[in-house]
């Protein structure tokens, strides 16, 4: 019997230690890191960035990566085998056209020149002696003193030694060119690569590559863009010149500037793509052949565009939408239709009018309706 009467005492213990986890429980719960209800402001605002809708001009730009690549490449070779008996230029030099590159040793082919130009001296001698002979047999023959199968053989020779002439003058040019060739310059203004034969070597006429030449005064940049551009592309570039800005990775915000020059005949299948080329005049030789540029193709400017600044954009299951502060203080979801994006700024073509407040940063706490406190931040 004690020991029931006390299990009976304990119950109300028991109860109240219940009753006390309960109602703890029930105060966490209220402070718990789960609850939805946002900071306020003073009055219950929702403090928010704002930025604003306004009217400019927009360019109508593409955007690729590109390679920049020489405006031309020659790869010097020699015409004439012999030995190299100067090299004209340092590796990596510029030269100009006619520079002297290669000097080839010319005591053969100046020996050949001069065996040519004796062989055409004699021969002539022997064509004129020909041509008196033939003077001579024509008078002759007028007065029936020899025969005329004679006479038909001294103009022969005499024809044959024409032809002979002829054929050593040919000889003599050929020999000075040959002559001509062991000189060796540079075809183009440019920049000259690895030198990869040096003096004293002996090389044959045509087999091995010199030394390549670069031109970079202009340059050129290649750059692939999506098909759907090539319609517009052609358009503008029907009415003018259109700009392409190429961007190295040298740290300097400025653009090299440029014109297109070249759109491909053909889309490439496999990407999807059509090829194109820009022009830049290089003068501060800041594009160099094989490097990469972000590259930005200006197709027209549109006039009077509504424009956001990015971050006001939100992406929703219908579609993006922003957030519009009201003259109240109130937000408004609006749905929009976006353009291009460019600078951390998106065209509008559909949604907001040029003046109005848009949300910038504070969006995942707002709900259609709710009051703001609003600062200024991009765009505003």
């Amino acid at each position: 019997m004690k020991k029931a009467r006390s299990a009976r005492d304990r119950a109300p213990s028991v109860s109240r230690t219940v009753l006390s986890a309960l109602i703890a429980a029930s105060l966490l719960h209220g402070c718990s890191p789960g609850d939805r209800t946002p900071p306020r402001g003073p009055q219950g605002a929702v403090p928010v960035t704002v930025g604003s809708a306004v009217r400019k001009d927009v360019p109508i730009q593409v955007r690729a990566i590109g390679a920049v690549e020489a405006y031309s490449t020659v790869s010097i070779k020699t015409m004439v085998g012999g030995q190299i008996v100067k090299v004209g230029f340092a590796e990596g030099q510029d030269v100009r056209k006619d520079d002297l590159l290669f000097q080839i040793d010319s005591a053969p082919y100046d020996a050949a020149l001069r065996m040519a130009e004796g062989t055409l001296a004699r021969d002539v001698a022997l064509k004129d002696n020909a041509e008196k002979e033939v003077r001579r047999y024509a008078s002759l023959i007028e007065k029936d003193l020899v025969p005329r199968q004679q006479y038909d053989q001294v103009v022969s020779s005499s024809a044959a030694l024409e032809a002979t002439v002829r054929a050593d003058a040919a000889a003599v040019e050929n020999a000075r060119v040959q002559l001509a060739y062991c000189s060796i310059r540079s075809p183009i203004d440019g920049r000259t690569g690895s030198l990869l034969v040096q003096a004293g070597n002996v090389v044959k006429a045509n087999e091995s590559i010199l030394v390549t030449i670069n031109q970079v005064l202009p340059i050129r940049v290649a750059f692939s863009v999506p098909e759907q551009h090539l319609s517009e592309i052609r358009k503008y570039q029907a009415v003018g010149t259109l700009r392409v800005d190429a961007f190295p990775q040298d740290g300097n915000p400025n653009p090299a500037l440029g014109s297109l020059s070249f759109i491909g005949n053909a889309v490439d299948s496999a990407t999807g793509t059509i090829p194109l080329k820009g022009t830049f005049a290089n003068v501060d030789k800041r594009l160099w052949p094989g490097q990469f540029v972000n590259v930005v193709l200006t197709l027209a400017t549109r006039t009077g565009a509504v424009v956001v600044p990015s971050q006001a954009l939100q992406t929703g299951q219908q579609g993006q939408y922003l957030f519009v502060v009201l003259p109240d203080l109130t937000v408004e979801a609006r749905p929009v239709t976006t353009g291009q994006a460019l600078g951390g700024e998106t065209i509008v073509e559909k949604g907001v009018q040029a003046g109005e407040k848009v949300v910038t940063d504070g969006q995942l706490r707002l709900v259609p309706g709710a009051k703001v406190e609003a600062k200024q931040g991009v765009g505003g």
